[in-house]
């Protein structure tokens, strides 16, 4: 039995913060201790560090397989190792998409042999996959993933009879890209038609509206309503969207919601500088949805921070509205970046590890997963702090693409190790690529 030892830390878990060391054994915590330490084989120093539990990405596109001259199962896991992420659920939109139990099944056996953290994957619906939907395993497939918005080819789930259908058939979560395509495509045409075919990246919001993200997000509700299903809504962007929310415990919600590192750090006036590297769907928006989704971190509206992480080559960045691709790697900063709001007094370092660690184990029912628990998986994060901080640089990052949106930022926080089941994947810059994470068990009858 190997024996580590995480000493006198900081540990941030369940809405406190003290002083405490945590055993794990082999891959499980083992106990945590506010004196009188165990021994160990292995003690981990952790005094001037806080201890996290390792954080749950509910959203990410790592590209694999299909797409993998831009990012595949391997390069994406380690840069979740690298931002102390244990966890990833991963989306359907790769060549071939997702959507048939087979191709499911094909991913989780990539997986194991290149996905260097936990996982699962969604199926994707489509007009004609009900039967594969109804046949999920629930207590291994994350969830379904609908797009009902003109974001993914083929994908496109809108009408109202097809989404009952697919409300009243899921056994599992519903996770909903939403933006009204229509709307969507007559701000194009306007746009082209008073700016030419390339519209500048600043009218990308414009574009993908608020109206389009309104309109969609509400009709979805409204389907829902009258069924079982569990909605979660995914990257919300507007003030507007908060109205449809409330927040009543977690646990007694049939509609959660996603906001995304991205549309919490950046505004509209970003695309002056960044310019399509902050592009993506739904849209970045003004600086007043940015701090409507900001209060709603912490008033119970917004449940989960996922990052939607989407790698695209910066030559396939190139353009405007039209033909840069949108989307952006943010692995591996998502939970620094959430980190520094924390410091900056926009939330607490409790409200991050309720929004990146407990709630996605909550709302996905996942298996012993998610909290510094005794008897949970040793998936953990320790991460430091510093004054003087450090200078963002796209040469740091593991992506395939090369790059990250937060270049230039300056940070003071830092993950230092990020344990998956107990082992050490990532630590002060080094990771140990024969680790592989586990497929993501679920508590679900």
């Amino acid at each position: 039995m190997s024996r580590t030892l995480i000493k006198d830390a900081m540990v941030v878990n369940e809405g406190q913060v003290q002083r405490a060391s945590v055993l794990i054994e082999n891959d499980t915590i083992a106990g945590i201790f506010t004196s009188d330490a165990p021994t160990a084989d292995t003690v981990i120093e952790a005094a001037g560090k806080w201890l996290l539990p390792g954080v749950i990405d509910d959203h990410v596109h790592f590209r694999d397989p299909g797409l993998t001259h831009k990012a595949d199962m391997s390069t994406e896991s380690l840069a979740a190792a690298m931002g102390g992420v244990t966890t990833i659920f991963d989306m359907p939109n790769c060549v071939p998409q997702t959507v048939t139990l087979q191709a499911l099944q094909d991913k989780f056996d990539h997986a194991a042999e290149t996905c260097l953290v936990n996982h699962s994957f969604y199926l994707g619906a489509t007009h004609t996959n009900l039967d594969q939907i109804e046949k999920i395993d629930p207590a291994k497939v994350c969830g379904v993933k609908l797009f009902m918005g003109s974001s993914t080819g083929g994908m496109l789930l809108d009408d109202a009879a097809s989404l009952k259908a697919l409300f009243r058939a899921a056994t599992v979560p519903v996770a909903v890209h939403c933006e009204e395509t229509s709307i969507i495509n007559a701000n194009m045409e306007r746009y082209v038609s008073q700016l030419g075919s390339e519209p500048p990246v600043k009218y990308h919001p414009l574009i993908r509206s608020e109206e389009a993200c309104y309109a969609s997000t509400s009709k979805a509700l409204d389907v829902a309503a009258g069924t079982n299903v569990h909605l979660h809504i995914l990257h919300l962007t507007t003030a507007h969207e908060l109205n449809l929310f409330n927040n009543h415990p977690l646990q007694s919600k049939q509609f959660t919601a996603e906001a995304c590192p991205a549309h919490l750090w950046f505004t509209d006036a970003d695309y002056d500088h960044k310019g399509t590297l902050i592009k993506c769907n739904p849209a970045i928006k003004t600086a007043a949805d940015r701090q409507a989704l900001r209060l709603a971190l912490t008033d119970g509206r917004i449940d989960v921070i996922g990052t939607d992480h989407a790698p695209h080559l910066l030559s396939e960045k190139q353009g405007g509205c039209k033909s840069a691709a949108s989307g952006m790697p943010v692995l591996p900063y998502s939970l620094i970046s959430m980190l520094e709001l924390a410091s900056a007094g926009i939330m607490q370092m409790t409200d991050v590890v309720r929004l990146m660690c407990h709630n996605p184990a909550q709302i996905f029912s996942i298996r012993e997963r998610g909290y510094i628990r005794q008897g949970y998986k040793a998936d953990l994060t320790l991460v430091s702090r510093s004054d003087q901080g450090y200078k963002v640089s796209n040469a740091d990052v593991p992506n395939k693409c090369g790059w990250t949106p937060f270049e230039g930022e300056q940070f003071h926080w830092k993950v230092c190790t990020t344990w998956v089941n107990g082992r050490a994947v990532y630590n002060e810059g080094k990771f140990d690529t024969e680790i592989k994470g586990k497929p993501v068990e679920f508590n679900r009858l």
